[in-house]
């Protein structure tokens, strides 16, 4: 769990647990806030099973619809306060320099991995992962990838694993793509092959305070809307 703090005024920080992917563009978006934030990010399960085994966050924000539910259902999230933030794309992925794509079927892509690997987030887990996943088995390229994925405890692992050179492909958000100049986008996936991307925020249960409840109001302003699509993220409605 990496940990960043966002100025301000009040004394004693909210603390948000927030999805790995969310890393750069919530920083950005809270800058402004009235009051001291502490923002630690991680793969959104791992999020959920610490909230859920009482670690002392005030907000959480996840990259899956299941996770927030999962917290809901167990009333460990206010659900009054639930708002679904953001939205965001699946793209695949190479190291900077990597030749396009003429096509994204199970023999262009084993050719390109050429016996390396297919860096994706936990796919049972992981957000990034189980999108990836369903688009996977959508398409018909589930059998000649699975032996080939390197999956990772959360979506910026996957996304430093094709930036660093160690694997030829990987699958991301565009989010993460925008955010690295050491990967290249090399197809988008289409989105109807997957479960639409949703990121939930709400406040956590017992934890409900008026600075919490600023800061969730904070990042459904205009400022930090603004900084989330300027990050390539999608902002989502309230009435979504």
């Amino acid at each position: 769990m990496l940990a960043t703090i966002a100025p301000g005024r009040a004394d004693a920080p909210v603390t948000i647990f927030a999805a790995a992917s969310l890393r750069g563009a919530l920083d950005a978006a809270l800058e402004g806030a009235e009051t001291h934030v502490r923002v630690s990010y991680g793969g959104s399960g791992t999020m959920a099973r610490q909230i859920a085994q009482g670690a002392p966050a005030d907000v959480v924000i996840l990259a899956n619809v299941a996770w927030m539910d999962w917290l809901q259902e167990q009333a460990l999230v206010d659900a009054g306060s639930r708002r679904d933030l953001l939205g965001n794309r699946l793209v695949l992925v190479g190291p900077k320099g990597a030749a396009p794509l003429d096509r994204a079927d199970a023999a262009a892509l084993t050719g390109r991995l050429a016996g390396g690997r297919l860096a994706v987030g936990h796919t049972e887990a992981v957000p990034a992962g189980i999108y990836a996943r369903e688009w996977m088995q959508a398409a018909g390229l589930w059998q000649a990838l699975r032996p080939q994925l390197a999956e990772s405890e959360n979506v910026r692992a996957a996304l430093a694993l094709v930036s660093r050179g160690e694997a030829p492909l990987g699958v991301v958000y565009a989010s993460d793509a925008q955010a690295d100049p050491g990967v290249v986008v090399l197809a988008e996936i289409d989105a109807r092959l997957h479960a639409s991307i949703v990121y939930p925020a709400a406040l956590i249960a017992g934890r409900d305070s008026e600075a919490a409840r600023g800061v969730l109001s904070h990042l459904q302003r205009d400022a930090a809307r603004q900084a989330f699509e300027r990050h390539g993220f999608v902002v989502l409605g309230d009435d979504r």
